[in-house]
């Protein structure tokens, strides 16, 4: 995989990225609040030799003895007669093991002096520790010079400096540990990335329907947050003034009208004259998409008829506001011809809406009819026909339908539908030889690693961009377009 192929697994999950990362530094900074706080002090003190003399030879001899000794009191530092000595100095309530635990004595290059660095739960007795430590080094090593504690010998250490209030805790650093903690939960988002890019089944690109399940995308369409049950059609003109439309909505007809010239150009010669759309499940938007479909061909200057098939759970009829008591139902079972039941929707002259009417006992058989095909085929010889279908995997209707058109358009959802579910959708298509037509992907992202995938970013920037000058440019411009994607 390239650069950008990662770029995009990280934006298609740059939420759940976001949170483990804020939430690995969020654990780390409770870690580091329950932590004891440790404060640290340093003094340093000086390995001195007693000159005989003040000729240079002495003075040589003096620094030669001590830079010998250094070493032998750097170990001594570390002894438990020094932490014993502090702590009764001190009236510390602590054995002399930890106590040594609690403090570093070094040596720095090339000098004769020692560090003495402290650790304690408070500023105070950190200093009082460093400095005491010092005091008692100094008295071990003039007691193994000279015997008496009190008198120096030849070597002796002498404190140089006192130690400083330490202002802040050396434990926990936590600038250090966010850091590690950040590191931490970055590797543990990226691989929260890949692991999804590796299990997560459902669609994300057109690519990978493509790929994998060897079926035409015919169209993408954005996601639109301002659809309703009551409110979800495209203008009239099929959105191809932007004056009479919101960006956003704008947006949905551009798609429309491409899914509508992608169909137009299956077969030139000889384009669909029956179509019917379905989806996998239920809630894909299959009936929102065969509505503005009809709109979008009837815009064109096509006569399309628009049939609600779901005899399970119409919808057609509610989304243009119709009369539902009569529909097709009553056609199949010869209680009305077409024409009595065929509705014409105010706004739109080139379109007719049936409804389903009465819902039957047995859906499947009503449909498969030979009504159904003849009248299908009547209708297709003077106008293109649209046919609403239920789902494909709950029941069989829609595939019994599909065989008495030219195909069917399956509508999945981005995010939603997983490459199993429409594999099985088109299976049930395939196993009553019926045609699939192809894909059409709905509620595409506008913003992020969707739009980047199916290039509902040029029509952002096309829609952002200044209005048209005149309504022909407003209309010729999408229809240029249409036409390239085609």
């Amino acid at each position: 995989m390239d650069l950008r192929h990662y770029l995009r697994i990280f934006r298609a999950h740059w939420l759940g990225m976001l949170l483990i990362i804020v939430g690995a530094l969020v654990v780390t900074f409770g870690w580091t609040l329950l932590q004891p706080k440790v404060y640290a002090a340093d003094t340093t003190a000086i390995v001195q030799a007693t000159a005989s003399g003040d000729d240079l030879g002495a003075k040589t001899l003096g620094n030669q003895l001590a830079n010998s000794r250094v070493k032998t009191f750097v170990n001594l530092g570390t002894s438990r007669s020094v932490a014993e000595r502090v702590i009764e100095e001190l009236d510390l309530e602590s054995t002399p093991e930890r106590l040594v635990s609690q403090v570093t004595v070094t040596n720095p290059i090339d000098t004769v002096s020692l560090r003495v660095s402290a650790q304690a739960s408070s500023p105070a007795q950190a200093r009082d520790i460093a400095e005491a430590w010092v005091r008692g080094m100094a008295a071990e090593v003039n007691l193994l010079e000279t015997g008496d504690e009190e008198t120096p010998g030849s070597v002796y250490l002498a404190p140089i400096d006192s130690a400083v209030l330490p202002s802040a805790p050396a434990s926990p650093n936590t600038r250090l540990a966010l850091a590690i903690g950040g590191l931490i939960g970055l590797a543990l988002a990226f691989g929260y990335a890949m692991l999804r890019y590796t299990l997560d089944r459902r669609i994300r690109s057109v690519e990978s329907v493509e790929r994998e399940l060897g079926i035409a995308v015919v169209g993408t369409i954005p996601e639109e947050k301002s659809f309703t049950a009551e409110n979800r059609l495209i203008p009239a003109d099929g959105g191809t003034s932007s004056r009479s439309s919101s960006a956003h909505l704008f947006a949905v007809a551009e798609s429309m009208r491409e899914l509508r010239t992608n169909i137009q150009f299956m077969d030139v010669d000889n384009p669909p004259r029956v179509i019917v759309v379905t989806s996998p499940l239920p809630g894909d938007g299959k009936s929102t998409t065969a509505s503005n479909l009809a709109i979008t061909l009837a815009a064109n200057g096509e006569r399309v008829v628009l049939i609600d098939g779901d005899l399970r759970r119409p919808m057609i009829g509610t989304i243009f506001g119709l009369v539902q008591d009569v529909g097709l139902s009553d056609v199949l079972v010869g209680r009305a011809e077409i024409a009595e039941i065929a509705q014409r929707v105010p706004g739109h002259p080139n379109l007719v809406v049936v409804a389903a009417g009465k819902l039957p006992p047995n859906p499947s058989e009503v449909l498969g009819s030979g009504r159904m095909h003849d009248m299908l085929a009547a209708v297709s010889r003077e106008a293109v026909v649209i046919v609403d279908a239920p789902p494909l995997i709950p029941v069989t209707d829609a595939a019994v339908l599909t065989q008495h058109a030219d195909g069917a358009v399956v509508v999945a959802t981005v995010g939603k539908t997983t490459f199993e579910v429409l594999s099985k959708a088109l299976g049930n298509l395939q196993r009553a030889n019926a045609r699939a037509l192809g894909v059409v992907l709905n509620r595409v992202p506008r913003r992020g690693s969707g739009a980047a995938y199916y290039g509902y970013q040029y029509h952002g920037d096309y829609y952002r961009s200044d209005e048209p000058e005149d309504e022909a440019e407003a209309v010729e411009a999408p229809r240029r377009r249409s036409g390239s994607a085609a």
